[in-house]
């Protein structure tokens, strides 16, 4: 469980995602948008994450095909994550830039309750960065010999760690109310201030450590 640990975490601290959830609470009827998109986000990472434990489910065989092909998987991943974190890095805002969000997200403020649970769902299981960790996470708990409850639990606990900080999010709008926006609009403001700098440290570190674990498994 502990090989899925970084892509998770890698997941969670996308700063699209907490940015968009940040917005989207801020906006009107944001309690009801932000748990809609949270729906969004958790069942599209699940989604996901069952498509590839169905699609690999032999690959606990090292000798399997499904075994060879997530290992080539993982270092056509790996490579690509690597080459990504460096043209984000050479796009960087220059001198006295500021980052600026895309421009879709200056309308999820006043978001429709079918367009904030897409954008979840998107986000999270559609994100071709997203796709990458959690086959890569999903295709190394199966590669354990996770079976039955146990994959089930583990691929549980990818999913909520990959979600903590969208769930940590609306939970604290729920429970802090009004008040809670100063302190959220707060990271808003230093994901868009960092959010090249956070993108490409994880994308260089995900993708080397994608990258070593394919090399590794076709070692074997």
């Amino acid at each position: 469980m502990a090989a899925m640990l970084p892509a998770a975490l890698a997941i969670a601290l996308s700063p699209f995602a907490l940015i968009a959830i940040v917005v989207i609470l801020s906006g009107v009827r944001g309690r009801r948008n932000g748990l809609l998109f949270t729906a969004g986000w958790v069942t599209g990472l699940a989604c996901t994450a069952t498509l590839v434990v169905v699609l690999f489910r032999t690959a606990d065989d090292p000798g399997s095909t499904s075994s060879a092909i997530a290992d080539w998987g993982r270092v056509l991943a790996g490579g690509a994550l690597i080459v990504l974190g460096v043209r984000q890095w050479s796009k960087r805002p220059r001198d006295q830039e500021q980052a600026e969000p895309p421009r879709w997200m200056a309308s999820l403020d006043d978001a429709t309750a079918g367009r904030a649970l897409l954008l979840g769902s998107l986000l999270s299981g559609a994100n071709p960065k997203n796709l990458v960790l959690t086959a890569s996470a999903t295709a190394s708990i199966v590669e354990a010999g996770a079976h039955d409850v146990g994959l089930a639990v583990a691929v549980g606990l990818f999913v909520l760690i990959g979600s903590c900080t969208v769930l940590g999010a609306v939970g604290l709008r729920l429970a802090g109310g009004q008040r809670s926006l100063t302190l959220l609009d707060g990271v808003r403001q230093f994901m868009v201030a960092h959010s090249t700098v956070i993108t490409v440290i994880v994308l260089l570190l995900l993708g080397a450590s994608v990258l070593g674990d394919g090399l590794s498994g076709l070692g074997r």
